[in-house]
């Protein structure tokens, strides 16, 4: 019988599920890391919230897990890398608390409109300042939805429920997606520009991190009011006081915080801020929902082998997975490799499978390919939810499969058509020694391994321009572990894919870029 540990508090609906599924439980939340090293090698699961931390060291002394579960999307506390190495399944639910965080966010933009704190602060102290609250009226007002995913999507309905106007931007949302939620298509710009109310709906990415800066600040409409549920540090906390000082922005409203648990916080003690600590996800019913949700998953993986919302591995069977694998690592590198490549929103994707390629559980290398190429802009994408994701952004995803036509035994191709029309193209196979290799960039023909860092380049195919690149990152001291040429015909485009032994410095990259003959230089990380 499968034993697992509930490190943090769950309904008791949640433990019974356990119970009623032939699974031995031990219900223990609120360990010490101590205590948690001292007993965990006596699981096959965890159950966790937020609270419990799956370290590496946890995950080291844990000799029999075979799977850690969240209930809720974020998997901070857990070592999801360690957890990979030692070969356990990390799962989290991840739109259990979908409707609970954008009706929160629907609260506070309220409660910002009618001054609603400060109003009942006044009032209970005796002041009844009836004239001092001069709140403002949402209807007809415009709201900017900055991410329109899965609880972007339940803000812009609720919202034109009362009568807002909603735009949105969101690189992956299409026209068709868009034109189906009732939501207006804008630029980032656009949107600071024309929205009323701004509301973030966005992972914390590189991209994404402080998308609210000083200087997008001050690209917004005088007045404005913000609102984020999502993620801290997407907003410039300073640079929020600021305009809140200056006037240019006439409140905010924040469920989360740069650094958690925020006890001090340069915002704090501004009647012009509503805080919240972060209780997006907390209601009873998406508590109720995620504890279930992890009950069910962990008991089914444990029991019948089945893997649901996993997020470093795919859904296919313990006898597949050998044979899959390395494909999957293709897949998954092709992917990314057009997404970090891809800078506006995708229409569609299609993926190509040939030969041996397209007798294999295609359904798992797709769902690779599509997180490879989403996770570059939206860091909570897995192979398990990638498909959601891109339905929910309107990106058609198609899949072909032939027979061998080509001198490779089987290879993957991958097609990504932009919101502009334009494409991307990418293939690559799977060498006798199980690595992934790049075979097709452009419709132009190479073959490379894929590092963990590389430098691409798309060039003028004249003479002196490799002497040129070699000297320049020589200067930047950055090191040629490979170099990969490939061109269209003499004369015309050509790309270089070189492996270097670190990350390529932005300057470096806004160097090559400046050489003559580059059309286009892009650092690359798998």
């Amino acid at each position: 019988m499968p034993k697992v540990l509930i490190a943090d508090k769950l309904s008791p609906a949640a433990v019974a599920i356990f119970k009623d599924r032939g699974v031995d439980i031990d219900n223990k939340p609120g360990m010490t890391k101590e205590e948690l090293l001292a007993v965990v090698d006596q699981y096959d699961g965890i159950a966790i919230r937020s609270a419990t931390k799956i370290t590496a060291d946890v995950i080291k002394a844990a000799k029999k897990l075979k799977v850690v579960a969240r209930a809720g999307i974020g998997v901070d506390n857990v070592d999801i890398p360690a957890a990979t190495a030692a070969g356990v399944i990390v799962m989290n639910t991840p739109f259990g608390n979908s409707i609970t965080t954008a009706e929160h966010a629907i609260s506070l933009m309220l409660a910002l409109a009618r001054e609603l704190p400060a109003a009942n602060a006044s009032t209970q102290a005796g002041k009844w300042e009836k004239n001092r609250f001069m709140g403002v009226e949402i209807t007809g007002k415009v709201l900017g939805l900055i991410g329109a995913g899965n609880i972007g999507s339940i803000v812009a309905d609720r919202a034109k429920g009362l009568k807002m106007r909603v735009i949105a931007y969101d690189p992956y949302l299409s026209a068709e997606r868009a034109e189906d939620l009732g939501v207006e298509k804008v630029t980032l710009d656009d949107l600071l520009a024309r929205a009323d109310f701004i509301t973030l709906h966005v992972p914390m990415t590189p991209e994404t991190k402080n998308i609210l800066s000083a200087e997008a600040l001050a690209k917004t409409k005088k007045g404005v009011r913000i609102v984020n549920c999502a993620r801290g540090g997407l907003i410039d906390e300073k640079a929020l006081k600021a305009a809140l000082d200056s006037g240019h922005v006439a409140g905010a409203a924040l469920d989360v915080f740069e650094t958690e648990p925020a006890k001090e916080n340069v915002l704090f003690g501004n009647e012009k801020v509503v805080a919240t600590p972060h209780l997006g996800a907390s209601t009873t019913e998406a508590q109720e929902n995620v504890a279930l949700q992890v009950a069910e998953q962990i008991s089914d993986y444990l029991l019948t082998g089945a893997i649901t919302n996993a997020l470093n591995m795919p859904s296919i069977s313990a006898s597949e997975a050998q044979k899959v694998g390395p494909w999957i690592q293709l897949a998954s590198k092709l992917g990314a490799f057009a997404g970090q490549l891809t800078d506006s929103s995708l229409a569609s994707v299609e993926i190509l499978y040939e030969g041996v390629a397209s007798q294999l559980n295609t359904r798992a290398l797709s769902q690779a390919a599509l997180a490879g190429l989403l996770k570059p802009v939206l860091s909570d994408v897995n192979m398990v939810n990638a498909p959601t994701v891109a339905k929910e952004r309107g990106i058609k995803v198609s899949e072909t499969r032939r027979d061998r036509q080509g001198i490779y035994e089987g290879y993957i191709k991958i097609t990504v058509t932009l919101g502009s029309g334009s494409t991307r193209r990418v293939a690559g196979t799977v060498f006798s020694d199980g690595r992934p290799r790049l075979i097709q960039v452009k419709d132009i023909n190479l073959e490379a391994e894929f590092a963990p860092h590389m430098l691409y380049v798309v060039n003028e195919d004249k003479p002196g321009f490799i002497g040129k690149l070699g000297t320049l990152l020589g200067d930047a001291k950055v090191n040629i572990a490979n170099f990969t040429l490939g061109r269209s015909a003499p004369g015309q485009d050509a790309l270089a894919l070189i492996e270097v032994d670190g990350a390529v410095p932005d300057a470096v990259v806004q160097q090559v870029q400046k050489l003559p003959l580059v059309k286009s230089a892009k650092a690359l990380a798998f």
